[in-house]
């Protein structure tokens, strides 16, 4: 006899979609109605990417369905083959759960297997950051490819939902949440600074900067020259304390990784920790100068502190940004000159009247509350066309 509960499969596959989900899978947890699946791949289960899974089952997540991947060279071949893993493990853990519902957040390759599976053996599917733009990843193709094997979305802007429709999606099946990431600032107790500096074994100095870079997945350049450029920049400054956290599992990730580490061998007032968890991180957000990189985090959440963000490259390309984002090419001077107007006065001004275009209250409730009533929508689907 079948459950009278929904059963919810949730794929997680990296520390910053966690992050995200994390208050949302806390509320389908408590819900005596919901039997929620969580499968753990990607780099949550890699030490050299912080072993993340250790985070979850702090958060209470002591059972899950683990798919393990190769991720030690990061090579074009590794997420070939681990993409090839993950369709026929999902297909596997998918037939002994049974889902109702399987839920996935944003656009890593470690997702579309599962969207795939979803498609063929026709699982209902729910795709939460559809409709989104980031021009310089193939991250791009790879949202919208999900986004048409979906049935019900949860965008964070209204343009978003527009992309959404214009893709041949149906309106009716379209909600805008707002941000997650902004959710969770809301719902995070921000630790102390002396506290932060005890935990994590560092001292901020009269200036301070967080530095997450990422390969770049859809040109072809050298990764190598992007990272060396801005280690070269950061060089330069003076009275500075420079946090890097852990770069993310995508093509060439060793060389960005190796070139940050010979880089703090060699400079003061530098530390790298591969994974802070959204507690840490979040909270030092509220004290520092900036943050440089190409992190989606610098666009979706640390407007929210009317922090500045540094975006270099074309990365995040094509994303709705807020004021207190500075945007800069490769180049190491256009780095340097845009480190330099952190600091300047009249951006200071910007700063204070910056705003999280994200911003919306009680994303995870939101889309919570919709989840769990999903049986009432009508979930077959067919391409709307625009009036031509």
């Amino acid at each position: 006899m079948k459950s009278s509960k929904i059963n919810i499969s949730v794929i997680t596959g990296s520390r910053a979609e966690y992050g995200l989900l994390k208050n949302f899978l806390f509320l389908l947890k408590k819900d005596k109605k919901i039997k929620l699946n969580l499968i753990v791949t990607g780099s949550h289960l890699s030490k050299s990417h912080g072993n993340t899974q250790t985070e979850i089952i702090k958060d209470g997540f002591k059972h899950f369905d683990k798919i393990y991947l190769n991720l030690k060279k990061g090579k074009n071949s590794e997420i070939i083959n681990s993409m090839s893993k993950l369709l026929t493990s999902y297909e596997k853990i998918f037939s002994k759960r049974k889902p109702d519902l399987v839920i996935v957040l944003g656009d890593r390759y470690e997702l579309l297997p599962g969207a795939i599976c979803c498609l063929i053996n026709r699982y209902n599917l729910a795709h939460i950051h559809g409709g989104e733009v980031t021009n310089g990843a193939y991250d791009d193709e790879i949202r919208h490819c999900i986004s048409k094997i979906a049935q019900l979305h949860f965008v964070t802007h209204k343009v978003h939902k527009m992309r959404l429709i214009q893709m041949g999606e149906n309106k009716k099946n379209i909600f805008n949440v707002g941000g997650l990431g902004v959710d969770a600032i809301q719902k995070t107790k921000i630790v102390k600074k002396n506290e932060i500096e005890k935990k994590l074994n560092f001292k901020f100095l009269k200036k301070n900067l967080l530095v997450t870079f990422h390969p770049v997945t859809k040109e072809q350049i050298n990764t190598k020259n992007q990272i060396d450029n801005l280690l070269s920049s950061l060089k330069k400054l003076k009275d500075t304390f420079i946090l890097f956290t852990g770069v993310n599992s995508d093509t060439n990730y060793l060389i960005v990784e190796k070139q940050i580490k010979k880089f703090i061998k060699k400079t003061k007032n530098c530390k790298i920790i591969p994974s802070l968890g959204q507690k840490n991180y979040l909270s030092i957000l509220k004290y520092i100068d900036g943050v440089v990189g190409n992190s989606s985090s610098g666009i979706l959440e640390v407007p929210s502190f009317k922090v500045a963000t540094i975006n270099i490259g074309s990365r995040q390309e094509g994303r709705i940004q807020s004021k207190s984002v500075i945007n800069c090419s490769y180049k190491s001077k256009d780095i340097s000159k845009a480190l330099k107007k952190i600091y300047d006065d009249k951006f200071k001004k910007i700063l204070k009247i910056s705003s999280n275009p994200y911003r919306k209250i009680g994303s995870s409730k939101k889309i919570y509350n919709i989840v769990r009533r999903y049986k009432k929508l009508n979930f077959k689907k067919k391409f709307l066309d625009l009036k031509f």
